[in-house]
């Protein structure tokens, strides 16, 4: 996968989105690892042409009215308002559902909601990564709902559905990381051959998502790096996934392992993802005893599970292992919020020291998201995003100041 972000005027990247041949109008967003390389490609230049656009003052409004619905069944600060501005962005209005003060709380089925809180709403975003197994499905059985809504004609439209983290991927994370490399390293052929680690680090907490991880082995894996994914013994991740990373690896010509040391994961590593994550294992009896609203039993693992955490508190990217990288300089990624050592905890992912060499980099990591977003929504609901660009920026209407 070719494609260059950072050295074309915007005209010139819109000529390359109407080459490429994407299937992304009217697909729900789910797993990065069910979309094509033109499809991903289009994400990554259309939300592009739309962060610089914006740099501009050129407004990217395609929407007059409509609603953009946000489902957070878990907490969120990035992803939540990054949807948010997506969809302002492009003149939605968001309207968040909580599930606490709807009927949902008096047993009201998935289908009934579904299609109750669409009657004129274009998009939902849904967060749903607590429950193994069930993130994921849940967003396919909301989709299966809206196609009945639609087709029976309650709904003038069908919303399309994008995934802001399930038990399985974090689309939206993973191609705002990669929108984050393409400004780094200038180009995708740029980033052929290099070495990204993708590695476990310790955390006073038990119980965090495995999708961030799977999400970027599955997504970086396409683009031609040597992919290292380590962890202690026994923090493995949903194994077919891996299995996917592995073959995306040795199709786009680069390179898969696992490994169990973090010393010897981060030598001559070109980027660097310490990221803390639960045990596939833990996370499928973490979702039995949640699913039996078992309060002592998640006490027990919890325990366990950190006493067992404990055992790996040397897995902290810090200035030491900072050094074991290529020209001890990698480039430090994360989603946020890291646990940081004397920060937001005594002990944690990242030392202090290190997290401040890549602090605001990070940040400008995550101000990828929104654009990500509303490249998703645009080309759900147009099948020429690249004449739709062409329009906004021939009518050229300020974003800010007299039209």
């Amino acid at each position: 996968m070719t494609m260059d972000i950072n050295h074309r005027q915007p005209e010139e990247k819109i000529e390359g989105i109407r080459k490429l041949r994407p299937s992304l109008f009217g697909k729900d967003f789910l797993l990065t690892w069910e979309k094509s390389d033109d499809d991903l490609r289009t994400i990554l230049e259309v939300a592009s042409v739309l962060k610089e656009m914006r740099a501009a003052n050129i407004s990217p409004r395609i929407f007059d009215s409509g609603l953009a619905i946000s489902n957070f069944r878990d907490n969120s600060t990035r992803t939540r308002f990054s949807f948010a501005s997506a969809a302002n962005l492009l003149g939605l209005a968001v309207q968040d559902l909580d599930e606490e003060k709807s009927q949902i709380a008096h047993g009201e089925t998935v289908r009934e909601t579904a299609n109750m809180i669409s009657f004129l709403s274009d998009f939902i975003g849904i967060r749903d990564d607590i429950f193994l197994g069930e993130g994921n499905k849940y967003m396919r059985e909301v989709g299966e709902a809206l196609d009945e809504g639609f087709e029976k004609g309650v709904l003038p439209v069908r919303p399309g559905i994008i995934n802001l983290q399930c038990d399985m991927d974090h689309p939206t994370q993973s191609m705002a990381d990669m929108m984050h490399l393409l400004s780094v390293f200038g180009s995708a052929e740029n980033l052929r051959g290099k070495k990204l680690v993708m590695s476990w680090a310790y955390s006073p907490s038990y119980g965090k998502p495995l999708s961030v991880p799977q999400g970027i082995i599955a997504l970086m894996s396409r683009f031609g790096m040597n992919i290292e994914l380590a962890y202690p013994e026994g923090y493995s991740l949903i194994p077919e996934i891996v299995e996917t990373a592995g073959r995306n690896a040795q199709a786009s010509g680069g390179s898969f392992r696992v490994s169990h040391s973090m010393e010897e994961a981060m030598r001559d590593a070109d980027i660097v993802y310490p990221k803390s994550w639960a045990p596939f294992h833990i996370m499928q009896e973490r979702t039995e005893l949640l699913q039996k609203a078992d309060r002592a039993g998640l006490k027990d693992l919890e325990q366990k599970c950190l006493a067992n955490n404990a055992k790996f508190r040397d897995w902290e990217f810090d200035e030491e292992k900072l050094k074991l990288t290529r020209n001890g300089s990698a480039l430090y990624m994360h989603c946020l919020p890291a646990d940081i050592s004397g920060v937001s905890c005594e002990r944690g992912e990242v030392s202090a020291s290190a997290f401040e060499r890549y602090r605001i980099e990070t940040y400008r990591e995550a101000g990828f998201k929104p654009y990500v977003i509303a490249a998703m929504m645009l080309t759900n609901r147009f099948e020429n995003p690249g004449e739709v660009l062409a329009g906004l920026m021939q009518r050229n209407r300020r974003r800010v100041g007299t039209h």
